[in-house]
């Protein structure tokens, strides 16, 4: 069983995490980095405390106190607009500071998001596409599902 913590964008702290739980239900989006036979269990989720992300300087401990061996970026900080332009530097501190791995991203991205944000300069510049490879699922479908 793999143990997660998910961390939300301070834009939506009130979401209730439907596609997210959703996506680790059914091990898709960044959840499909695990084996299908592999359980998956939520044992923290938070946000980050909004920009400049106060939270994840202490967030992710509780988490660890939790269980957590793995915590997830929601896929919130990706497609918000604008992306959160932070994100490389929430997975670069957790993993280096708490010795646990980060994954980028819950569920895919929609495609209605995707469409719009791939036609944009930041996604290039932030080289998006690289960074969320796994949250754009083969079958287009299953984007398409998450609208």
């Amino acid at each position: 069983m793999k143990k997660i913590g998910i961390i939300i964008c301070g834009r939506y702290q009130n979401c209730g995490g439907g596609k997210c739980l959703r996506a680790l239900k059914e091990h898709t989006g960044g959840f499909s980095v695990y084996p299908k036979e592999e359980e998956l269990e939520l044992v923290g989720y938070s946000y980050c405390g909004g920009c400049p992300g106060g939270n994840i300087e202490y967030v992710p401990q509780e988490m660890i106190k939790n269980g957590a061996e793995v915590i997830h970026l929601a896929t919130g900080m990706v497609v918000g607009y604008p992306p959160c332009p932070r994100i490389n530097h929430f997975k670069e501190f957790i993993e280096n500071h708490y010795n646990t791995p980060v994954v980028v991203g819950t569920h895919p991205i929609p495609m209605k998001y995707y469409n719009t944000h791939k036609n944009l300069s930041f996604w290039n510049k932030m080289n998006m596409g690289s960074i969320v490879k796994h949250l754009m699922e083969e079958d287009e479908s299953m984007m398409k599902a998450y609208d």
